[in-house]
């Protein structure tokens, strides 16, 4: 099967999954609730551990070079990104389904606006795998703009996750 094929094959498994079988739960957090950013892509809502769906940041302790080829904290720049969104209204996550860590895979909301896709669009998160096509356009956007880590040189989060796996075995 080609390349195309797939991710066009992919992209309407995605509809139907997001769109016939819609979110599982909802998890809301306003300032009465406790939140807290773990990173780019993951949050603590009370005692719910939420990651944002479709979507990869960088590791908290890795780092990226700018355009400048200087070398700076870009887990710690997107987990401060995440913070800031947070910070502007009532966070409303509809969980679509929980990871093998127990989190709740979820989009997340503040009034409409799907916070999973600003992180990509600020260029301070990538589509993660085939789970975020839909955030495929706000990448490009991002990288067009060189925004974020787009702007220098970066390693994919994934990539990351993984040299650094081996290297710590």
């Amino acid at each position: 099967m080609s390349k195309a094929l797939k991710t066009i094959f992919a992209l309407i498994l995605f509809v139907i999954a997001h769109y016939f079988y819609p979110y599982t739960s909802v998890i809301k957090a306003d300032a009465s609730n406790k939140i807290k950013v773990v990173d780019g892509d993951s949050l603590e809502i009370g005692s719910t551990r939420v990651r944002l769906l479709g979507i990869d940041s960088p590791e908290y302790k890795q780092y990226c070079y700018d355009k400048n080829h200087k070398k700076y904290s870009c887990g710690i720049k997107a987990k401060k990104y995440l913070e800031d969104i947070v910070k502007s209204g009532d966070v409303e996550c509809k969980e679509h389904s929980k990871d093998r860590y127990r989190r709740s895979l979820s989009v997340c909301y503040i009034d409409n606006t799907d916070i999973n896709e600003k992180m990509v669009r600020a260029g301070w998160a990538v589509v993660y795998r085939d789970e975020g096509i839909p955030y495929k356009k706000a990448e490009n956007y991002a990288k067009k703009e060189k925004a974020g880590i787009w702007q220098g040189k970066f390693m994919r989060p994934e990539l990351y996750r993984f040299a650094n796996k081996k290297k710590n075995s």
